[in-house]
């Protein structure tokens, strides 16, 4: 078998054969096939696409190219979400708690932050000593005896879809239906989940801009998993504005605590509670609106919260932190932005308010790239809000005030301002099963 007759096969439009794929992906993390053959067959699949069996044919072998995680040892049902990335995104915090206090257990894999997009394992780590490493002994312990534990991905997890990625990423590729398919499930498949919820972002501040694509993205990965053998179901969720107020790794952190406080902002609140009824749900406890109340009310009586300081304890961190937010690390500085004339707010580049963060030093550019935990942005008005000439529509937070000036541009060129108040949106356009 020849890598040179397999990328000529998918130029040409036709189908790949099971064994073409696994021949493919196993030169890819082997290291024998080349760098610009790896590229010539990315490209080919970008514009002949990948029929519903190849891209499972390519999600298996990206699944099965590292190390796997095995949870038998987990007593009872295992639910996982996973997040297309957005912009102020911090749900992981919020729903794994609430669902783990209802009995249903939570082994979670997360990443990090690159670009606009946050990551949830660098939002873990603004606590004071939480430890987003553990053994696997001490990871199947934690999630056994709490119910929910948290931890970064391994390096060996799926090796084949970081070297497609690096390529895609230089190659103008990284768009491609199916190579973002099986990218995201090649990982999640590597953890043995029963159940798995996706929440898929459409509009400004998503990967997926438009929402008729996050639709077809959303039924092709759940169309996988239920080849895998996993309960599915995905979530179309709105990301042309980001998610509550909190924007950075402490506050979002801050606002995710509020939030299992049952002080959260309306929006990012309702959003949690839908995906944690349909976690619990699809775990088989009760009807999705049974869940979702089920869910309200382990907020309301603490115990989601209790659970979450549970788990910062057990992986190190400082339970303190939860008690009182306001030990968190702060940004040295902070700068009010002003709007510069009355009207709505009628729309806002989410990725752009992203990019703001990350010229502040809340993200990066680089995996190599640090992070300032302290930094990011508040929002004070959001679209849909009436706004003054003059009025505060945001603070930014750095440890650098030279880097405000360029966020500012950013981030008031990104919000736009009209006389007459724009139509509500939903935050969940519709749900795949």
């Amino acid at each position: 078998m020849r890598i040179y007759d397999i990328i000529k096969k998918k130029r040409d439009g036709q189908e790949l054969s099971t064994e073409e794929i696994r021949f493919f992906v196993a030169g890819v993390t082997d290291g024998s096939i080349p760098d610009y053959q790896i590229s010539a067959l990315c490209m080919a699949i970008y514009f002949r696409g990948m029929s519903v069996r190849e891209t499972c044919d390519l999600t298996f072998a990206v699944r099965d190219s590292g190390e796997k995680v095995n949870f038998s040892a987990v007593n009872g049902i295992r639910v996982d979400k996973h997040s297309t990335g957005g912009v102020g995104d911090k749900t992981s915090l919020v729903v794994a708690p609430v669902v783990a206090s209802l009995g249903v257990k939570v082994a979670k894999m997360s990443g990090r932050g690159l670009g606009h997009t946050g990551g949830t394992v660098d939002k873990l780590e603004a606590i004071t000593g939480f430890r987003t490493t553990l053994s696997d002994e001490d990871f199947i312990r934690q999630v056994n005896d709490i119910g929910f534990a948290i931890v970064g991905q391994s390096k060996q997890f799926a090796p084949a879809d970081k070297k497609l990625y690096a390529l895609r990423d230089v190659t103008a590729t990284v768009d491609s239906m199916p190579l973002i398919a099986a990218s995201i499930m090649g990982k999640k498949l590597a953890a043995d989940d029963d159940c798995i919820v996706l929440d898929v972002k459409t509009g400004s501040g998503s990967f997926m801009k438009s929402l008729d694509d996050s639709k077809a993205l959303a039924r092709l990965m759940v169309d996988i998993g239920k080849n895998a053998g996993k309960k599915m179901v995905a979530l179309i969720t709105n990301m042309d504005r980001p998610l509550g107020s909190a924007i950075g790794n402490s506050l979002e952190v801050i606002e995710a605590i509020e939030t299992l406080n049952g002080r959260g902002p309306a929006d990012f609140t309702e959003v949690c509670l839908t995906l944690a009824g349909y976690m619990l749900s699809l775990a088989g406890k009760g009807s999705v609106e049974e869940c979702r109340q089920a869910a309200k009310r382990a907020i309301g009586d603490g115990s989601a919260l209790k659970k979450f300081r549970e788990t910062v304890a057990a992986q190190g961190g400082d339970a303190g932190l939860i008690d009182d937010p306001s030990k968190f690390v702060r940004a040295k500085y902070s700068h009010a932005v002003k709007s510069g004339r009355s009207g709505y707010i009628c729309k806002s580049d989410t990725e752009a308010y992203g990019l703001a963060s990350l010229i502040l030093g809340a993200g990066r550019n680089t995996a190599e790239d640090t992070i300032d935990y302290g930094a990011g942005i508040l929002l004070k008005r959001k679209t849909g809000d009436r706004v003054k000439e003059g009025e505060e529509i945001a603070t930014l937070f750095a440890d650098d005030r030279s880097l405000f000036a360029e966020a500012e541009k950013k981030l008031l060129s990104a919000t736009r301002i009209q006389e007459k108040k724009p139509q509500d949106e939903p935050l969940v356009y519709c749900v795949i099963e």
